[in-house]
C-alpha cells in the first residue's frame, strides 16, 4: 500500500478527540466481541435448543425496537459524550454481573434473557449517541465519511479478534473469564471519553422548546418524507432481519453441520469479521460518497448470494470463504448506508435519524433471531440461512428500482454541499 493509499485510509485518526474514541473503543469491542460468544455459547450449552438461541437474541434486541426512536430525541437534545459516559459504565455492570452469576455455577438462561434485555436497553442509548457523536469528534466535514468507515473497521477489527479470542477462552477457562474481560475492557472507551475536549454544541431554540413527543414527530416525518432515507432504512431493516438467523444459528451449524465446537464457532465468527474488515478498509480508502448507492445495492447481493452459498456447504474451510465474502458484502451495505445517511442529514436532526438507523438496524434483529428461531427448530439452520439469503438477494433487487429515483433527489444535496460540481453530474448522472 503506498504512502498516499495510507494516509487516505487513516485521515480522520488526525482529529485528536476521533483518534481517543477510536483506541478506547476498540479495546472495548474486543471484549464486546468475546461476550458474545461466549453467551450463544452458554446458552446453547445449556440448553442445546435451536429455539432458545432465537429467543436470547430476541430479548437481547427487542428494546431497541421500542426504546430507540425516543433515545433518538434525547441524543439530539442532550450532552452526546455524557450519554456515552453512562452507557458504558451500565454496560460494565451489566458483563460483571454475568461474570460473577457464571464464576459462582448460578447462572441460568433465565439470568441470561433478563440481562440481554437490560444490555438491549443500554444500547438503545448508546448506539444512536455512538452514531451521532462521530460528527462531533470530526472538525472537518470532509473525514466525515473516512471516519464512519475507520468505525467501521474497529468495529470488524475487534470482530476478527474477538470470537478467537474468546472460542480460545471458552475452551480453556470457561465463559465466565470471557464476561469479566469484558467488563475490564468498557474502562478503556471510559478513560477515552473522560480524556476528549468537545467543543459545546449549539442546539436550537426549537429542540428545547418542543414537546419530546413532537420531536419524535418531526423526526419521524422528515425520514418518511425523505426517498433517499426511507429507501435506505427500509433496506436496512430487511437486511437486517433477513441477516439475523444466520449469526443468531451459528452454534448450531457449527456443531450439527460442521461437527465442531467452540473453537469452529470462534473460527466461523472470525471469517465474516475478516470479509468485514475488508469492506470496510474498501470504503476508508474511498476519497468521495460519490458511487456509494451502486455499492449498496452490489454489496446486498452479494451478501445475500453468500448466505445461500453458505446454506448450502459442509465443509469448514468452504464455509469460511463464503463467511468472509458474506461478511463483505454486509459491512459495505450497512457502512455505505451509515456515510449516506450522515452525509445528507440535517444537523439539528442528526440523533434521530441516526435512531432510526438503529432501529432499522438493531431494532429488527429480534424478529429476525424469533422467526430464525422458529424456522429452525421446524427446517433445520441450513434451510432457515437459505431463505435468508433468497430474501436479501431481493431486497438487493428492490433497491436497484428504487436507485434513479433516490439519486434525483440527492444530487441537488450533494452540490449544495459541495461534494459534487455541476460538470461532475455528466459522467451519466450516477451521483449515487
Amino acid at each position: 500500500m503506498s504512502s498516499h493509499a495510507g494516509l487516505r485510509i487513516t485521515r480522520a485518526l488526525q482529529h485528536r478527540n476521533f483518534r481517543l474514541f477510536f483506541g478506547g473503543q476498540s479495546i472495548s469491542l474486543v471484549g464486546t466481541w468475546i461476550t458474545r460468544v461466549a453467551t450463544s455459547w452458554l446458552v446453547y450449552r445449556l440448553t442445546g435448543s435451536e429455539l432458545l438461541l432465537g429467543i436470547a437474541g430476541f430479548c437481547g434486541q427487542i428494546p431497541t425496537l421500542v426504546i430507540t426512536p425516543f433515545a433518538g430525541v434525547l441524543v439530539d437534545r442532550m450532552d452526546r459524550r455524557r450519554i456515552l459516559l453512562l452507557t458504558q459504565v451500565a454496560s460494565l455492570v451489566q458483563s460483571a454481573i454475568l461474570a460473577v452469576l457464571t464464576f459462582t455455577h448460578l447462572i441460568t438462561v433465565a439470568q441470561i434473557i433478563w440481562l440481554q434485555v437490560i444490555q438491549g436497553v443500554i444500547n438503545s442509548f448508546d448506539t444512536p449517541a455512538r452514531q451521532a457523536f462521530v460528527s462531533e469528534m470530526v472538525e472537518d466535514r470532509r473525514d466525515l465519511p473516512n471516519a464512519i468507515a475507520l468505525n467501521s473497521s474497529m468495529v470488524n477489527g475487534s470482530r476478527i479478534i474477538g470470537p478467537a479470542i474468546g472460542g480460545l477462552l471458552i475452551a480453556g477457562f470457561g465463559e465466565g473469564w470471557c464476561f469479566l474481560i469484558d467488563a475490564i475492557s468498557y474502562l478503556a472507551v471510559i478513560a477515552s471519553l473522560l480524556m476528549m475536549r468537545i467543543e459545546p454544541r449549539h442546539r436550537g431554540d426549537a429542540t428545547t422548546e418542543m414537546h419530546l413527543l413532537d420531536e419524535l414527530h418531526h423526526g419521524w416525518n422528515y425520514v418518511l418524507h425523505s426517498v433517499p432515507i426511507r429507501s435506505a432504512l427500509t433496506l436496512v431493516a430487511i437486511v437486517s432481519t433477513a441477516g439475523t438467523p444466520y449469526t443468531v444459528l451459528m452454534p448450531a451449524i457449527a456443531a450439527m453441520e460442521l461437527h465442531g465446537g467452540a473453537n469452529t464457532l470462534g473460527l466461523l465468527m472470525t471469517s465474516t469479521g475478516v470479509g468485514a474488515l475488508t469492506g470496510a478498509l474498501y470504503l476508508a480508502q474511498r476519497e468521495t460518497v460519490v458511487g456509494l448507492g451502486r455499492i449498496i445495492m452490489y454489496a446486498t447481493l452479494v451478501f445475500g448470494a453468500g448466505l445461500v452459498a453458505f446454506s448450502m456447504t459442509t465443509s469448514l474451510w468452504l464455509a469460511c470463504v463464503v463467511l468472509a465474502i458474506a461478511g463483505c458484502g454486509f459491512m459495505v451495505h450497512l457502512a455505505a448506508t451509515n456515510t449516506i445517511l450522515q452525509t445528507i442529514v440535517e444537523e439539528r436532526l442528526r440523533g434521530r435519524v441516526m435512531s432510526f438507523y438503529t432501529m432499522a438496524f438493531f431494532g429488527t434483529v429480534p424478529i429476525g433471531s424469533l422467526l430464525g428461531g422458529v424456522i429452525a427448530e421446524r427446517f433445520g439452520a441450513p434451510m432457515t440461512v437459505r431463505i435468508s439469503g433468497i430474501v436479501c438477494l431481493i431486497g438487493g433487487a428492490w433497491f436497484a428500482y428504487k436507485l434513479p429515483a433516490i439519486r434525483a433527489v440527492v444530487r441537488p444535496i450533494y452540490r449544495e454541499r459541495g461534494i459534487i460540481t455541476v460538470p461532475a453530474v455528466d459522467t451519466g448522472g450516477k451521483t449515487l
